[in-house]
Formats: structure tokens, C-alpha cells, sequence
């Protein structure tokens, strides 16, 4: 064989295993790029729609959410998704509703089905909690047949839809980090919020810190639900109370009304949503 053809022939193996190598880097992209969704619904309530975090006070602030913001200070799980997958660059949808309880889930999960999304984050039920009074605080026995409800129309409407439930926030925290403070404390009590946990809010008498615990008990319940309803089914996953065991702190807390998070509360709920339901 003469030097020549030698050459010739190592020459087309190389060519051979370089186009061999290509296609499997190629492979590999495009299995990496398919693990991930291309579009995305965000089912909840103010909390999701980052209320009272622009400049106008007082309004919803989607740009700002934790689930579907396009704020890069906050760096939302739909921005975190982006920058693995392009594919998903507008799919963000936002269907959460201020002021939702887990009566309206089933509503927004029937727009996430029309919009036929590929994934779905849920956080719900902070208003079943934080209600005029203990005696108006949702049943868990209803909390769970609505949520149940909600989940039988996604899994059905998009059997392969991947669905994160989240944990409430421990409520229970803003009053144990702004009970001293006059300035929360008149909020609280001017605008009448959360009255079954911050009603009489300075008050360290047995009675009403007993209805405080009260409220931090149910949204407990409230967890437990959620965790043996998502349970029942392959696609959804829980944070496995990542939410509720979230210690904020005040700069977490938008100071209009000491009750939502402030941009940095939703950075702090994209961070630890997105190390709960990790791709």
C-alpha cells in the first residue's frame, strides 16, 4: 500500500469519527433541550402576581413574580428555565389571581389546560388561612376536595404536563418579625389584614396567641393536603414544605402593607422553588 492511500484512509477515518462525534454532541443537545419545557402557567394568587411590588402601590406586578418574572434582580424560575432553554423565550404565562382561594384553582387550572402548557406551578391557599376571623378560615376537608378537583382537570386536560405544588408561607412569621412594629401594627389594623392571625397583633395575652398557632395549625393541614393529593399522581411533584420552612425576614416584606413579599420575598420564593423542582 503506498504512502499515499495510507494517508487517504486515516484521513476519511478521521472524517468519519468526527461526524460520528457531532451527531452524538447533537443527540445530546437535543435530549438535554427536550428535558426541559417550552412553555409554562403560573396558577396561584397575589403572591404569584407579585402584588404591591412596582412603583404604583397597590397593584399586581406579574414582571416582578417569582414563578413567570422577567425582572433579572429576582431571577424568576421562568428566567432560571430560559437560560437552559430558549425554547421557552414568551411561553410564561401567568393565570394567578389576586386575592384567589383554593375555590378558584380549578378555574385557573382549566386556562393552563387550554393553553396546553408543559409545566404548571401552583401555590395556593395563604387567603383560605388569612381570613376576617378563625371561624372563616377554610375547611381542610374542603381545601383538599378543591385542590383535588383542580388536579383531576390538569392531569386530564394535560396528562403530561409536569405540575409543582408549593407550600403556603409561614404566615405565622409576620407576626413574630413586625408585632413591635408601630408602623405594621397600624397597617395591620387600619387595613383589617389577616385579622384571624393579626387582629389585636400586640397583644401577648394566652387567648390570642392560641389563635394565632391556630393559624399557623391549619396551614399545616393545608400542606398535608396538598402533599397527599399531588402524591396520587406520577407528574406532580411537592416541595416537600420548602415553602413553609422559608425563614423571611423583614426585608422580605413589602412595607405598603406588611403582609406580601417585597422583590426581594420573591427572589427568596425563586430560590428555593427552584432548588425544590430542580431540571
Amino acid at each position: 500500500m503506498t504512502t499515499v492511500l495510507r494517508i487517504a484512509r486515516a484521513r476519511a477515518s478521521i472524517a468519519v469519527l468526527c461526524i460520528t462525534l457531532a451527531a452524538a454532541a447533537l443527540g445530546i443537545a437535543s435530549a438535554q433541550a427536550s428535558a426541559y419545557p417550552n412553555s409554562m402557567d403560573a396558577l396561584g394568587d397575589s403572591i404569584t402576581r407579585a402584588f404591591n411590588t412596582c412603583s404604583f402601590p397597590f397593584t399586581d406586578c406579574p414582571e416582578n413574580s417569582w414563578a413567570t418574572g422577567t425582572n433579572k434582580t429576582v431571577n424568576s424560575y421562568y428566567l432560571r428555565l430560559l437560560a437552559l432553554n430558549p425554547g421557552i423565550s414568551g411561553h410564561n404565562n401567568n393565570d394567578a389571581v389576586s386575592g384567589a382561594k383554593m375555590s378558584g384553582l380549578n378555574g385557573q387550572a382549566e386556562k393552563a389546560v387550554s393553553r396546553k402548557v408543559e409545566l404548571v406551578g401552583v401555590l395556593m391557599g395563604a387567603n383560605d388561612a388569612c381570613t376576617s376571623s378563625i371561624s372563616t378560615m377554610t375547611t381542610v376537608a374542603t381545601y383538599k376536595s378543591q385542590f383535588e378537583a383542580a388536579m383531576k382537570t390538569l392531569t386530564t386536560g394535560i396528562p403530561t404536563a409536569q405540575i409543582n405544588v408549593g407550600s403556603l408561607p409561614n404566615v405565622y412569621r409576620l407576626w413574630e418579625i413586625f408585632h413591635t412594629n408601630s408602623s405594621a401594627v397600624n397597617t395591620w389594623n387600619s387595613l383589617k389584614i389577616c385579622q384571624s392571625l393579626l387582629a389585636n397583633p400586640t397583644s401577648l395575652a394566652k387567648a390570642d396567641e392560641e389563635r394565632r398557632l391556630q393559624v399557623k395549625a391549619r396551614e399545616e393541614e393545608f400542606d398535608s393536603a396538598l402533599q397527599s393529593v399531588c402524591a396520587k399522581y406520577t407528574q406532580c411533584k411537592y416541595d416537600n414544605q420548602a415553602g413553609f420552612k422559608t425563614v423571611f425576614n423583614t426585608n422580605d416584606v413589602s412595607t405598603r402593607d406588611y403582609f406580601h413579599p417585597s422583590v426581594e420575598g420573591q427572589t427568596l420564593i425563586a430560590k428555593v422553588a427552584w432548588e425544590a423542582f430542580p431540571f
